[in-house]
């Protein structure tokens, strides 16, 4: 069976959007991935189909009712092998071993959701795993949602069109990934560094390895490690 993305959404419109271009779009229409888009107001009772409420306690803004989630979460009918997740700002952050996990997998449940949030309940009750694609807030889940999808679909077999070209990525091995060049060989009178033109591999891979290593230490300190060059900074510690 293909790879499903089932999402859940006050705005199935919204999608496929920059899903249906480029490699995952390919992909998409060539039937290496499912996406299946599913309106959260279609599990609402009442005939304004009302999804939201104000919240318990007071505060400003509407929440997403429990109730209501619930059902088109139940509506979806999907295996237990298959993640349940919530995009949320408060979530775990989204990792590239996390990425491979779901890849490798028969594909998420993913609940964008709206307004203030959702009610607590439904995330416990339907096991909701929370996720989130950075420290902002956007105005719904549904772009950290494309997020999440464009990441592992990627990874799928026969989505990119060399193995190699996810091996060497920012992340792959917990480092950023070095600096790339191309034709021309001069461009504003910086000439392409010498060794990448000097035909032997192992200089190549020795450069590309301390210039990755070099990046990461200077723009993600958290992720250099033992295995990279560095040892990790006590549990609890900051920089500066």
């Amino acid at each position: 069976m293909s790879w499903r993305a089932t999402v859940l959404t006050l705005f199935p419109d919204m999608f496929p959007g920059p899903l249906g271009v480029s490699l995952a779009g390919r992909a998409l229409a060539s039937g290496l991935w499912v996406l299946e888009t599913r309106d959260i107001r279609d599990s609402a009772t009442d005939r304004h189909r009302s999804v939201d409420d104000t919240p318990a306690g007071g505060g400003p803004g509407m929440v997403l009712r429990a109730d209501v989630l619930a059902a088109a979460i139940d509506a979806a009918e999907i295996s237990t092998e298959r993640p349940r997740l919530l995009m949320s700002p408060r979530g775990r952050p989204l990792t590239q071993s996390r990425v491979v996990e779901l890849a490798a997998g028969a594909g998420p449940l993913i609940v964008c959701g709206r307004f203030e949030g959702i009610d607590q309940r439904v995330i416990e009750a339907r096991k909701l795993e929370e996720v989130s694609i950075g420290d902002y807030v956007l105005s719904g889940g549904e772009i950290a949602a494309m997020a999440l999808i464009d990441a592992c679909v990627r990874l799928l077999p026969g989505v990119m069109g060399k193995v190699e070209s996810g091996a060497d990525e920012s992340f792959s091995e917990g480092l950023l990934e070095y600096p790339q060049y191309t034709r021309p060989q001069d461009f504003e009178g910086q000439p392409i560094p010498e060794v990448l033109l000097s035909g032997d591999h192992g200089r190549v891979a020795a450069w590309r390895r301390a210039e990755a290593v070099t990046l990461t230490r200077e723009r993600r300190p958290d992720l250099i490690g033992p295995k990279n060059g560095d040892q990790k900074r006590p549990k609890g510690s900051r920089e500066g």
